[in-house]
């Protein structure tokens, strides 16, 4: 009789292992073996990272094999089994592989088509095509839209990690539990003798000194000793942790008055301040967003405040960004005054103090939470609902949104929910972050989540006009290398664009972001269907580097930049002033956060910072969902282009100060996950 020998491989991972018992099927087009059992309890089958292989043996042969279904049931206790792969042997000798990278829970039975990708187009017997359906069917009943809060972007239906399906769980939920995480960070940075010390103000600015962990020859440092100068302050528009605020002003806001005595003595190229905003030398950060936002009073023993300035920049001869001008609010007058590099030297320092920290709030808020994290959760509902595991989208996206949904479930559990964390030390805690999310996703549209455009939207794409901008260079060098590869990748699956407007699943998907994820609104602008391979191509680059890079360059900077808390002070004590000459030392102590606060912020820029055990970067696929060879061909260029874009960059940064490498391919994991 006809044997088939089937090797199964059981995950690494913590828990993998099972003692259950395992049942196998194989169905081919000439007939299904019978429901034949692997495993028997105890008999150490099937532990974490083993591989074992069975004999299956059959009255005829199954023809062509089609699908094989796995079964684990229950010995004595529940207990969970990771499956990474199934391979057949036929007795033809052919191998046939079943990738699977999925938690076998309960008793249910999970149906594994093989390795190879295909379109709907693709599948051409009834079986295929139903179990197509069924496992789509099955996904979109799991993995249900909930909209958290008013305005936000639609998340997934959970309310805490356990309850999320486990295939998307973090392998241990402890590795992610933010408080226990923000409390060891503050214990490993011997600051926690001062968490509790709300309301006590510190002495002086050397005293921040006191939690601040000096690490030799790092940005930390540098920024510790460079702070209050204003090339510090401006070089952080480029390549700080937010450097997505900077835009060329092409005509100064009625909003705000700057005129040309009030910086001529700070102009280098004796032309006018409208001569050098013609020439292209004039730069804006507003934080209009900022205006209204209510801020934190969770804490009724400290007032807080927040501020929505506005800041004028120049760019110099020798091409560094300089603060010109500063007004701490969207409206002027006499209780909103422009603050100048010639006011007085305190007066300066907290002006720029107060942009530091709206910059801080926006960071935070919507460049890090919404267009990261958020963003990416979208897409990642999406795929589960739209997308089956042998579609070439989803082998393609999957390791892209590896732990995103749990991270962002458990922030939501922890972090952003009411009386969490965040309302701990930030000062849009208590709702007004909430207010961020919903009044920025009125600027959420799709082409702003295409790096290229959305720096080109700033007017800060030409290098000749805006040199040493190392987000912009860097990051572009990561998405055409991206997009060289998702673009290979589309042209091996679809020969046209007629097979991009047919393939009804793709369109599903990107159809379930926009109506549902996106909630449909007007000025989101998402494409409900895409008609070419080049949009298809965008689509799914967007993705990929949203989720990666993107993520990486605005989130593992957070230590170095913000560790040191004037730098980027998450909440102030004192309203922003509104007349100039009334500032000293110990008024701008008494507005930055106190030691409780101060120790809470540092926590969690240093927890927010690390990576994570095990971390997978950009390129990196262990787990083979393609088994074709075009595609690993694809894959190896790829990381060749990355690793050329690392060489480059580390080569460049070589004796700076100030080293630029959150866009370095090999520190960018491939998914959101802390």
């Amino acid at each position: 009789m006809p044997s088939y020998t089937v090797t199964v491989a059981t995950g690494s991972q913590w828990f993998a292992g099972t003692d259950d018992y395992i049942y196998i099927t194989l169905v081919g087009t000439e007939g299904c073996s019978e429901r034949t059992l692997l495993d028997k309890p105890l008999y150490n089958d099937f532990e974490r990272g083993a591989v074992d292989s069975y004999d299956v043996t059959v009255v005829e042969n199954l023809g062509e094999m089609e699908l094989v279904k796995i079964e684990k049931n229950k010995y004595w206790v529940q207990d969970d089994w990771y499956c990474k792969y199934i391979t057949v042997k036929t007795p033809s000798g052919d191998y046939v592989e079943y990738p699977c990278f999925r938690w076998l829970v309960d008793n249910k039975e999970v149906v594994l088509r093989d390795g190879r990708a295909r379109l709907p187009k693709d599948d051409k017997t009834r079986l295929e095509k139903q179990h197509r359906r069924k496992e789509l069917e099955s996904r979109q009943k799991t993995y249900r839209w909930s909209e958290w809060q008013p305005g936000f972007p639609m998340s997934i239906d959970a309310n805490t990690h356990k309850e999320l399906p486990r295939d998307i769980q973090f392998d241990s939920e402890k590795g992610v539990d933010f408080i226990l995480n923000y409390s060891k960070a503050i214990e490993n940075l011997c600051v926690n003798q001062f968490m509790h010390m709300f309301q006590s103000s510190w002495n002086d600015f050397a005293d921040f000194e006191r939690i601040f962990v000096r690490i030799k020859n790092t940005i930390s440092e540098y920024v510790m000793q460079h702070w209050k100068e204003d090339f510090m302050f401006g070089y952080q528009y480029l390549n700080g942790c937010n450097p997505v605020m900077i835009q060329k002003c092409t005509k100064l806001p009625e909003k705000f008055p700057v005129t040309h005595n009030m910086v001529e003595d700070c102009l280098e190229r004796e032309m006018t301040l409208e001569e050098e905003i013609k020439a292209g030398n004039i730069y804006l950060a507003d934080y209009e967003l900022m205006e209204d936002i209510s801020p934190n009073s969770t804490d009724p023993c400290t007032l807080q405040y927040l501020a929505a300035p506005i800041c004028l920049l120049y760019n110099n001869s020798q091409s560094k960004i300089l603060p010109l001008a500063i007004q701490l609010g969207q409206t002027p007058g006499k209780d909103n005054p422009i603050f100048l590099p010639s006011d007085g030297q305190y007066d300066w320092m907290l002006a720029k103090i107060w942009v530091r920290s709206s910059d801080f709030h926006i960071h935070q808020t919507v460049t890090h939470l919404l267009r990261t994290h958020l963003v990416s959760e979208v897409f990642g509902v999406a795929m589960f609902r739209q997308l089956p595991a042998i579609h070439p989208a989803y082998k393609l996206l999957l390791p892209h949104i590896r732990f995103t949904i749990a991270i962002n479930t458990k922030a939501r559990e922890q972090l952003i929910c009411e009386f969490g964390i965040f309302d701990k030390a930030n000062g849009t805690g208590g709702g007004g972050h909430v207010e961020m999310i919903q009044k920025a996703m009125r600027s959420l549209t799709f082409r702003s989540l295409c790096f290229p455009d959305a720096i080109k939207a700033r007017g800060v794409d030409s290098p000749k006009d805006l040199p040493y901008y190392y987000y912009r260079d860097d990051g572009n060098r990561v998405w055409d290398a991206t997009k060289s590869f998702v673009w290979d990748v589309v042209c091996i699956y679809y020969d046209s664009d007629d097979t991009v407007q047919k393939d009804e699943e793709i369109q599903a998907f990107v159809k379930d972001v926009c109506s549902f994820g996106m909630q449909d609104l007007d000025c989101c602008e998402f494409p409900k269907s895409l008609k070419t391979r080049e949009d298809l191509t965008e689509y799914l680059t967007v993705i990929i580097f949203t989720a990666s890079a993107h993520h990486a360059a605005v989130n593992f900077g957070q230590y170095d930049w913000c560790s040191w808390i004037p730098n980027a002070p998450p909440t102030m004590r004192k309203p922003p002033p509104t007349q100039k000459g009334v500032v000293d030392v110990k008024f701008i102590i008494e507005s930055l956060p106190d030691r409780g606060r101060s120790c809470w912020h540092l926590g969690a820029v240093w927890a927010l910072s690390q990576f994570q055990e095990n971390e997978l970067f950009l390129g990196m696929y262990p787990d083979e969902h393609f088994i074709e060879k075009p595609v690993k061909e694809a894959m190896e260029s790829f990381r060749k282009r990355l690793a050329e874009v690392s060489s480059a960059i580390k080569i460049r940064n070589e004796g700076k100060k100030l080293p630029y490498y959150y866009f370095s391919p090999d520190r960018i994991p491939n998914s959101v996950a802390v």
